[in-house]
This record gives C-alpha cells, sequence and structure tokens, in this order.
C-alpha cells in the first residue's frame, strides 16, 4: 500500500510540472508575438499591403515619396488606422498644377508629410459608425494631430469628410484598418498657409546684388547703366564715345530688322554700300581706301550694328586723283581724311538741302571731332566746305537705307587751317660815325 501510494503522488507532481511549464510557454509565446507586432512586422493581409496594391496608385506613391511607411507600419502595430484615400483623378488632373509641384519639392517634404497624414485617423471608423445626418458632426484626430469632420446626409445616406465626398465607403477592409474612397484631396489648413507663404515670398522681386561702382576714366564720374533702347532709337551715348579706343562704351547692339537677333547688320550694311559704289561708277578710289583700310570699314560696320547713324560724303575718282603724295604720307592721314567726310547723322539731298536753303549755313559734325563740315546753298544745290577748298553735291543719294546715307562730292574737304598769327616786324634804324665820307645806314630787324 505505501509503495502504491508513493507512486501516485509522483505521478501528481509529474502533471504538476508538466501544467506549470505548459503556461510557461503559452506566455512565451505570446510576449513573442506581441514583442513581433511591435517589431513593426507586417502580414499580407494588412491595410497597408492593400493599400499599395489598390486602385489608389497616386497615394500611394506619395507615400512612399514622402517615406512614410516605417510611420505607417508602427501605427498598424499598435491599433486600427482609417485611411481616407483620394481618387487618381483627384490627384492627377484637378489638383492645382503649381501647389502639386510645391508638395514634390525637395524642400517641402514636411508639408508632403503632414497632407498625408492628415488622410489617416489612428481608428476604424467603418461605414455604419458614420454619422447619419449633418447634426450629428463627429471630429477625429489625425495622424498629424489635426482634427477631421465627418458628416452625413440623412435624406441621401452620402457621406463627407469635411467638404470631401466619400465615393466608395469601405472600400479596402482589412482586419488592421479600412480605406475609405473620397472624392477630393484634404488639404490641412498649416499647408495651405505653408504654401501661400512660399506663393508669396515668390512674387516678391528680390534686389540682384552689385559690384563695387565703377568709376568712368574719361569724365572721372561714376558709370551708369544704359537705360533699354528701344527698336529703332538712337544709342544713349555720343557717338564719339563709341569710338573710344579700348572696351567699346556704347550699350548693346540696338534692337533693328536685321541680323539673326533682329539687331543692325553694321558689317553687312558697310558692304552693301562699298559695292554700290564700285558698281555706281566713279568712285573706285573712295571704295579701295575703305576697302584696305580695314579697320576703318570695321569701325563704321560695329557703330551701325550698335544703333548709330552715318552719312558719308564720298569724293569721285577726279577729285581723289589730286590728293598729293605728302597729304597721304603720315600716318593716319587716310583715316583722318575719311572720318573728316563721315556725318554722324542720317541726311539725305532733301534734307540737307531744304536745311542749307532755309538757314543759309548749316555745320555738320564730323567723325573727325572737334572739326565741323560747313554747307551753303549755291547754284541750286548743296556745297561743302570754304571757299578754297569746297565741293559740290555731284551725284546725291548713291546709298539709302534708313542706317547709311552715301552722297557723292566733287572735291576732297579739308577742315579749314588755324591762321598764324603774323608777326610784326620791328626795324629799328642805328646811325653811326660817317666812315670815308659815307654813311653807314644799319638794318636791325627784331622778330
Amino acid at each position: 500500500m505505501a509503495f502504491m501510494f508513493f507512486n501516485s503522488l509522483l505521478l501528481l507532481l509529474l502533471l504538476l510540472l508538466l501544467q506549470i511549464s505548459c503556461s510557461r510557454f503559452s506566455l512565451a509565446l505570446q510576449e513573442n508575438s506581441s514583442a513581433t507586432v511591435r517589431s513593426g512586422q507586417i502580414n499580407s493581409n494588412s491595410v497597408l499591403v492593400a493599400l499599395l496594391d489598390s486602385h489608389y496608385t497616386e497615394l500611394a506613391e506619395l507615400v512612399e515619396k514622402a517615406l512614410l511607411l516605417q510611420t505607417l507600419e508602427e501605427t498598424v502595430g499598435k491599433h486600427n488606422i482609417t485611411i481616407f484615400a483620394p481618387k487618381n483623378e483627384a490627384l492627377e488632373r484637378d489638383l492645382d498644377p503649381e501647389f502639386k509641384r510645391f508638395l514634390l519639392e525637395p524642400g517641402n517634404l514636411k508639408s508632403l508629410q503632414t497632407l498625408l497624414l492628415y488622410h489617416i485617423v489612428p481608428a476604424r471608423i467603418d461605414r455604419h459608425s458614420w454619422p447619419k445626418s449633418t447634426s450629428a458632426l463627429t471630429h477625429h484626430f489625425t495622424l498629424s494631430n489635426e482634427r477631421v469632420e465627418l458628416s452625413g446626409d440623412d435624406s441621401s445616406g452620402e457621406k463627407f469628410i469635411g467638404s470631401a465626398k466619400v465615393i466608395s465607403p469601405n472600400a479596402v477592409d482589412r482586419p488592421d484598418g479600412v480605406i475609405h474612397g473620397i472624392e477630393q484631396l484634404l488639404i490641412p489648413r498649416s499647408v495651405q498657409q505653408d504654401f501661400n507663404n512660399r506663393r508669396s515670398l515668390r512674387s516678391i522681386s528680390a534686389v540682384k546684388p552689385e559690384g563695387a561702382p565703377e568709376v568712368d576714366p574719361r569724365t572721372h564720374r561714376l558709370k551708369k547703366p544704359a537705360p533699354p533702347v528701344k527698336p529703332g532709337a538712337p544709342p544713349v551715348l555720343p557717338v564719339y564715345d563709341a569710338m573710344a579706343p579700348g572696351p567699346s562704351l556704347a550699350p548693346a547692339p540696338a534692337p533693328g530688322p536685321g541680323g539673326p537677333h533682329h539687331h543692325f547688320n553694321g558689317m553687312r550694311q558697310v558692304k552693301d554700300f562699298i559695292q554700290t559704289l564700285i558698281q555706281y561708277g566713279g568712285y573706285n578710289e573712295m571704295a579701295d581706301i575703305l576697302v584696305n583700310l580695314t579697320s576703318l570699314a570695321t569701325e563704321m560696320g560695329r557703330l551701325v550694328s550698335e544703333g548709330y547713324v552715318l552719312t558719308v560724303l564720298a569724293p569721285n575718282d577726279e577729285a581723289m586723283a589730286k590728293l598729293t603724295t605728302d597729304q597721304l604720307s603720315e600716318p593716319g592721314a587716310p583715316e583722318q581724311i575719311i572720318y573728316y567726310h563721315i556725318i554722324p547723322e542720317y541726311q539725305t539731298e532733301e534734307s540737307m538741302y531744304n536745311a542749307v536753303r532755309r538757314f543759309g549755313k548749316v555745320s555738320y559734325d564730323t567723325l573727325r571731332l572737334p572739326h565741323k563740315v560747313l554747307a551753303q546753298e549755291a547754284d541750286g544745290s548743296v556745297r561743302f566746305g570754304h571757299s578754297d577748298g569746297s565741293a559740290y553735291l555731284f551725284d546725291p543719294d548713291i546709298y539709302t537705307d534708313g542706317r547709311i546715307s552715301v552722297q557723292g562730292i566733287d572735291g576732297v574737304l579739308f577742315p579749314p587751317e588755324e591762321k598764324a598769327k603774323e608777326e610784326k616786324k620791328t626795324i629799328k634804324v642805328a646811325t653811326v660815325k660817317p666812315r670815308r665820307g659815307k654813311f653807314s645806314l644799319l638794318l636791325y630787324i627784331d622778330h
């Protein structure tokens, strides 16, 4: 009997130990499963997986771009969620392009995250728990810590979240959450305020940084940028500043009908009028000087390109043949002669003749500063220069294109020389002692 009692007691102890071990094992399994849930592992039946595989592809792409998958996995591991998913058309075509560009900019990631979290409520809201009327409103806090308002319509049975209509209630139903399809995007007040602030800042014209002021070495005054030139308007700076050595001080090329960029093509116009002189006949010497002195033709072309106008008084071959070697041998003499025959104005035969007939004499500026050429009426035409070295307008309007005017004359013009003051000669008479019975008269000439 004692042996049987001992075996029964041992069996009871074994059963008790087995029960304790099973209970501990089940507790360990529960702890492991809860730890697995807390770790954020998502199974294939999760509402997040359903969102990525659903028809709401635009919203799913925004969630991935906003780097919110990890945050949503942790939220789903703690409690059920409700996602209000806008239809794809609301994000593709109905959304303001400027607002969408604002959301997708890398610097506005925080605003995009706030917008998406505003569509997720950390609680399960089924269609059966939706308010039945507009008077029975309910408010829920979203993951962005802002509230959304749920309402319904008694007569039609429609459901609303804010002003957005729910078009697909319970579109996706999973154990850890539910997705409701809505008609439009929900925009929280904070994101709208960020967008308005960014747009207002963009509309403010910022002041561009400027360097230190530059001083004009010619006038010793501060340089000022030239104002914009209207098409066909004369340049702001005088033509003599554009001819200064060194970098061009003239403004940018004036807008005009010629050239690939709708500017005046000065070089082409200079070539055209030189070719016209050759074909006209009787002005080959003038054309040769312009062709051989490439710097002169280039300078004229640059002036025309920058918006200046020129009138060329071209001496014919007979007049050019009278030039002596001494007049052309000095350095820069041909250029100075040509510069004296170029007027920085656009004049035609009619305009010059009307001027001299009305005023008698007219002085025109030349590119040979500061000399001017005198024009006056003579024998029903225009005569240039002074009486000693004058020239008549012989072949008018050889070339006129609105920028360059070529007028043929029958003489070469020179600026009037300043007459040197004649030195007065003083004669002193002195008498000396007579020698050999004669008087000698000495003349002292003082200059």
